[in-house]
């Protein structure tokens, strides 16, 4: 019992409940493990009852660690129930002080409570308004993993040149609201003789953006290099073409190695160029906006070329970013830590071009970016901030339905009681990044502000356990910085939710996701859901880059294709019944309510169908995934694969899996005749 009131005490859940609805015990020696991680020792009874004494003596004072005020809601109740006579006061995060709590601006404050008998405790303030920004009009939008959509000038893969033009045309030819990209985070370099991992949601940063993205030939400095180092970016422009070609005409997969190898030299050769006035100041203004944050990324950065991308294993005085060591090593590496520097910054200024683009397009939204639940345990995010990393813990989920041993997604998770007693500064930094160029954005795996299963290292993963945040004070932040960007917040909501997290965040404004094949009124038997049961605070969609795209579901091409790799937990035949029906009884509704004219036969006519029936539901938003628009069957990530499927590797392609460069899509008759369903006067 002791064990586990200490574990509750620091939101450590000592059992979980799976949707069979019979709780299942944590093993102690998990409860051990992760409260080991949170600093706090359970090894022994005798260190259990001391810690427990000194965490119920902590929970007994006056001020709970955070408070939230959320602007025009009843008083908090911690500080209703503080004793009379009790003086209160606010350092002010912009500076100065309030003794009139009620009169706080918006922001991240400190309090400070001094009780009549002498007491005297601090908490953080967080002063919020109740709800994130909402979505302008009702609008329609496309989902694309910017990787995958290469163009006529691409290096490769996509590139921020192509979301530029992707929400130009999509706004203006297309009435899109919105796009919507895959994380743009900064990735961990493959090591001498590796590969990188591909994925997008396993990054080295969340701060900062990959300059792999950038469009060379649109930095300013490219128009001005003569003589050799024209000569040099005229080479490197005829690799990438070789490069560009290999994807669009011979059938191979997106290399991200070879396309950061050839954007790397070229930016040696760019960063050689002189700024002018104007772009050098510009250079400097963003180099004091991202400050320390930017300098320590790009340290790692330059480390990582001497050193390997695994901080971990490099010399013992440079795994702490604050050392003697490091600081030689910084001074000693500081061209290549301006390089990179400069990258970054290259790599903002276009997506502040792209997000600009969206704007003069008319768009209501913008551009959509996407916040990976966490990053790699060797990259630069761990490195810089270490301390508020869980040691020996990785991110990921209980076993259930799908996953009978759960799973472990490699990713270290912060430490709630480390972020609240930093003010939240890593999540407000991390916020304020990824808004600064975006009209919404989408927070993965959003039940993460809430709970996160934590899986020991080494360990399976269904010996895990969940750990509480603070949600109410992760949600405030979130909610806070989303108003001072002007952006939506959109949260994936898919699969185990636990009851009240989507009542919670449509409270505060936060969107859901909702994808037709999951939304079934389960208490009714399971059928679909009627069009007027959805919700309206969520993006409906048809399908995800986790899931088939359309026309592969529609045509049972995912079953085979996991019967293929081995991946069924069910024999062949009955998965392939099992989805046959689910498919018809979508089909049936769509008939039964006249979304299917006859005049409408086959694939294209199905999936028309489909955004229909999501354009009838009372979504603000409407997504549609970019390969459905060209009948594209392959997923671009398919769960539960490493080297069995080239996951985020596949190019846009048509329903042929010949790869379609963005001219070529968007002369396409296919999008144009699904985009006509959002142009008809019903979807107004």
């Amino acid at each position: 019992m002791g064990l586990a009131r200490l574990a509750a005490l620091h939101g450590v859940e000592a059992a979980h409940t799976p949707p069979e609805g019979v709780p299942v015990p944590v093993p102690e020696a998990t409860l051990v493990a992760v409260l080991a991680a949170l600093g706090v020792d359970a090894s022994t009874p005798a260190a259990v009852q001391e810690a427990l004494g000194r965490a119920e003596s902590a929970a007994r004072g006056p001020l709970p660690p955070t408070v939230v005020v959320w602007s025009g809601e009843p008083d908090p109740p911690a500080l209703a129930a503080l004793p009379a006579g009790t003086a209160l006061s606010v350092a002010l995060e912009g500076g100065g002080e309030s003794e009139d709590w009620r009169t706080a601006p918006y922001g991240v404050h400190r309090l400070t409570a001094r009780t009549a008998d002498g007491r005297t405790a601090t908490a953080l303030l967080v002063v919020a308004p109740a709800r994130a920004p909402g979505p302008p009009a009702r609008s329609h939008g496309l989902l694309v993993q910017l990787y995958s959509l290469l163009s006529s000038r691409s290096w490769g893969m996509g590139d921020l040149g192509d979301l530029a033009e992707l929400a130009a045309w999509s706004g203006r030819s297309l009435g899109s609201g919105f796009v919507q990209v895959n994380p743009l985070h900064a990735a961990v370099p493959a090591g001498p003789g590796g590969i990188s991992d591909p994925s997008p949601y396993r990054p080295s940063s969340r701060r900062f953006p990959d300059p792999v993205h950038l469009r060379i030939e649109s930095v300013p400095e490219y128009a001005y290099a003569e003589g050799p180092e024209r000569e040099r970016l005229d080479e490197i422009r005829a690799r990438a073409a070789r490069l560009r070609a290999s994807v669009l005409d011979k059938g191979a997969l997106i290399d991200r190695d070879a396309v950061r190898t050839l954007k790397h030299e070229a930016l040696e050769v760019l960063h050689r160029l002189p700024l002018g006035p104007g772009r050098r100041a510009a250079h400097h203004d963003y180099l004091a906006t991202a400050g320390r944050a930017l300098e320590d990324h790009a340290t790692w950065c330059a480390l990582a070329e001497v050193h390997g991308p695994h901080w971990r294993s490099w010399p013992p005085g440079l795994r702490d970013p604050r050392s003697p060591d490091t600081a030689r090593a910084r001074h000693e590496l500081m061209d290549r830590v301006d390089f990179h520097c400069r990258a970054v910054w290259l790599t903002d200024c276009q997506l502040a071009e792209a997000a600009g683009a969206a704007r003069d397009a008319g768009m209501g939204v913008g551009i959509v970016h996407d916040l990976a639940v966490g990053v790699h345990p060797e990259g630069a995010d761990t490195w810089a901030h270490g301390e508020i990393f869980a040691p020996g813990m990785s991110v990921g989920a209980p076993p259930d339905a799908f996953n009978a041993h759960g799973q472990d997604w490699g990713l270290p998770p912060w430490r709630p009681d480390a972020l609240a007693a930093s003010g939240y500064a890593p999540f407000r930094e991390l916020l304020r990044g990824a808004l600064r160029h975006a009209g919404a954005l989408r927070i993965d795996h959003v039940m993460g502000l809430f709970r996160l299963w934590w899986v020991p290292e080494g360990g399976p993963p269904g010996a895990g356990t969940y750990v509480r945040h603070d949600a109410e004070a992760m949600l405030a932040v979130l909610v806070l910085e989303a108003h001072r960007a002007g952006a939506l917040v959109l949260g994936e909501d898919l699969g185990t939710v636990e009851p009240g997290v989507r009542e919670s965040l449509a409270r505060r404004g936060v969107l859901g996701t909702s994808v037709l094949w999951f939304e079934r009124d389960w208490a009714g038997g399971g059928r679909p859901l009627p069009a007027r049961a959805w919700r309206e605070g969520c993006v409906a969609t048809a399908t995800t880059h986790d899931l088939p795209p359309t026309a592969a579901r529609l045509a049972g091409d995912h079953v085979e294709l996991r019967d293929r790799l081995g991946l069924l937990t069910r024999p062949a035949r009955q998965e392939r019944l099992s989805e046959r029906a689910d498919v018809e009884e979508w089909l049936r509704l769509l008939r039964s309510l006249g979304l299917l004219p006859e005049d409408e036969p086959g694939e294209e006519g199905l999936i028309r169908a489909v955004h229909r029936f999501l354009l009838s539901t009372p979504a603000r938003l409407v997504g549609v995934w970019l390969p459905d628009t060209v009948g594209d069957r392959r997923p671009q990530n398919l769960p539960g694969t490493w080297d069995q499927y080239p996951n985020w590797r596949l190019p846009l392609a048509d329903a042929d899996a010949r790869p379609l460069t963005l001219e070529e899509l968007a002369d396409s008759p296919r999008l144009r005749g699904l985009m006509e369903v959002f142009a008809a006067p019903a979807a107004r």
